[in-house]
């Protein structure tokens, strides 16, 4: 398994492809908990259907192979699979060889004894890396290890792509971690569930808050929810995939039914955006010398291209 990631900066990011587009798919649909091959099964018929109509990037839900409510960490230690020879892995990889397209997939990741929420991504020649979500939300602290592999950038022939999981996108932070790092896409697993105060006539607010981190940071973020009850959690829906000027390209979804949302995401038009006006770049005009460069985040942009 290769991590081929790269460390970009702001400026520099799709200078070189400034007329790319890709297709993107966020695929929504109800995992059974515990029946990881049907899931993975479906998983796979909905992503045949996705490039059929041109998807070259799928983003798939947070832990789709196994289900999300675990009891306990035994039971999900008896689910959880290695990323380098697990089933899921290796049937995910066959498919995106075949049809030669990029998979985002939510997977419990089994590492000797310690389990984590994790993201698989995985191109046409196999796995590219491994995403562990860093932020655990309520009883995932009972059942998973906190991420401890950052938060790379991907290189793809689709963009450059980062990834965060569901609580992840809470936090301000993980997305100018990739916007410094020269991320394209952000891809997010996700399994959104109702938050207090929300009424059925508002926008969840998991869409309020990744619209405005797409926007903020010149983003394209791609969303993939599920939907269905699991033991008794109900969970949003709402897929969608938000373009760099942070309106919805396409979605959201229903909250209730499987759905497969596509978008042309314009990945080479957002470094013109930086700078919506010749006084202003969106990155650049962080006053750090009024707050720390990076806010407490280990990661080294190239000051030779990035004005801080």
């Amino acid at each position: 398994m290769s991590q081929n990631q790269t460390t970009l900066n702001s400026t520099e990011r799709r200078s070189e492809d400034k007329k790319r587009q890709v297709k993107i798919a966020c695929i929504q649909f109800e995992p059974v908990f515990g029946d990881v091959s049907l899931n993975v099964r479906r998983s796979i018929e909905l992503i045949e259907q996705a490039t059929k109509e041109g998807a070259r990037i799928i983003v798939l839900p947070e832990l789709c192979s196994t289900g999300y409510v675990f009891k306990s960490k035994s039971e999900a230690t008896e689910l959880a699979e290695t990323i380098s020879d697990g089933t899921t892995t290796k049937a995910w990889s066959e498919v995106a060889k075949r049809l030669d397209v990029v998979l985002i997939a939510g997977i419990a990741e089994l590492e000797g004894k310690n389990i984590y929420n994790s993201a698989v991504i995985i191109d046409r020649y196999g796995v590219l890396g491994v995403y562990r979500k860093l932020h655990l939300w309520g009883d995932e602290n009972i059942v998973f290890e906190p991420g401890d592999l950052g938060a790379p950038v991907f290189e793809t022939p689709f963009g450059r792509l980062s990834v965060a999981i569901c609580y992840d996108g809470w936090f301000p932070e993980t997305f100018r971690m990739a916007a410094l790092q020269g991320a394209d896409i952000v891809c997010i697993p996700t399994n959104w569930v109702p938050l207090p105060g929300w009424q059925l006539d508002q926008k969840p607010m998991a869409t309020v808050l990744h619209q405005a981190a797409a926007y903020s940071n010149c983003l394209v973020i791609a969303c993939a929810d599920r939907v269905g009850i699991e033991r008794g959690q109900e969970f949003l829906g709402n897929s969608l995939i938000i373009d760099h000027t942070g309106w919805p390209m396409a979605g959201p979804a229903s909250g209730y039914k499987e759905e497969i949302v596509i978008g042309n995401a314009d990945i080479g038009s957002a470094i013109q955006y930086l700078s919506p006006n010749r006084f202003n770049h969106l990155l650049n005009d962080r006053r750090t010398d009024v707050y720390s460069e990076f806010e407490g985040l280990d990661i080294k942009a190239r000051k030779d291209t990035v004005h801080l």
